[in-house]
């Protein structure tokens, strides 16, 4: 026969009561989890992990050990950041461990709710909003259409330095994938050719990679001006005016890394 302790039956008959829901069936001898129960305990999992990390956050903070963060970038935010980024943790914090991971919005979002990441830097409008996501610390750059030194468009340009639009497609154009905010705001400035799907002829997840083809050749590459610093602006009329808007994401509700404001600081620095 079965035996249960009497203590912890009446333990769990109390947490029960106090839940109002059943943790157990208690079928003849066999004793399984409810649905409720396995809920339950995925919940007691995640709240003993997130307890965990801010004991060991609390430790690494009083005596000044190493600790870790796994930061999940998009393309923009990875030209934007990352090198800052390391640079201020190679200079202050030498004994700490930085895992960067770069990929698309959706891809990391995945990542960040299955705990293989810590928080998130990426396009606040490409990203799906969420109950269990929060974000925070936004910050806004100034998209451009990149060129580079030399191009033939720079002696195209009328008395005022601005082009048309139009003068963009006789040359391949160059970006990651768009979101439908910025192409709706390209739409209503240069009309339907502008539309990403018509526009863009070199499309990467990588927006290295996509500058590095804009230095080689005539190619344009739509991206944030900080991606492409020896890349020459391209200024139309009218006037782009589009912003990239990128935010800290992290889990609702989950314990998070003590070094999160130090990421933050770093992002306002960077904006600044």
């Amino acid at each position: 026969m079965l035996y249960i302790d009497p203590a912890l039956s009446r333990s769990i008959k109390s947490l029960e009561d106090e839940l109002g829901q059943l943790l157990f069936d208690r079928v003849g001898r066999r004793i399984e989890l409810t649905p409720f129960g396995q809920e339950t305990r995925r919940r007691t999992a995640l709240l003993l992990e997130d307890a965990q990390e801010l004991k060991n956050g609390g430790r690494q903070i009083a005596s000044g050990d190493k600790g870790r963060i796994r930061l999940g970038l998009g393309s923009g935010p990875g030209a934007m950041f990352t090198t800052p980024l390391l640079t201020r943790m190679a200079v202050q914090f030498p004994k700490f461990h930085v895992e960067i991971s770069r990929g698309k919005t959706e891809t990391l979002v995945r990542l960040l709710r299955e705990r293989a990441l810590d928080a998130l830097i990426v396009d606040a409008r490409s990203l799906t909003p969420a109950p269990d996501l929060a974000v925070r610390q936004v910050v806004e750059a100034d998209g451009a259409f990149l060129c580079r030194k030399g191009h033939p468009l720079l002696a195209r340009r009328r008395p005022r330095g601005k082009l048309r639009f139009e003068q963009l497609l006789d040359y391949p154009i160059a970006s990651t994938p768009l979101s439908d905010e910025l192409a709706r705001i390209l739409v209503e400035r240069y009309g339907e050719r502008a539309h990403p799907q018509e526009m863009v002829t070199l499309s990467s997840d990588e927006i290295t990679h996509l500058v590095h083809v804009a230095q080689q050749t005539d190619a344009i590459v739509l991206a944030i001006r900080a991606a492409g610093p020896e890349l020459v602006e391209l200024e139309l009329t009218p006037a782009l005016k589009a912003k990239a808007r990128f935010g800290l994401v992290t889990v609702a509700g989950r314990a998070q890394s003590v070094f999160l404001p130090e990421i933050e600081r770093l992002m306002r620095e960077v904006q600044g």
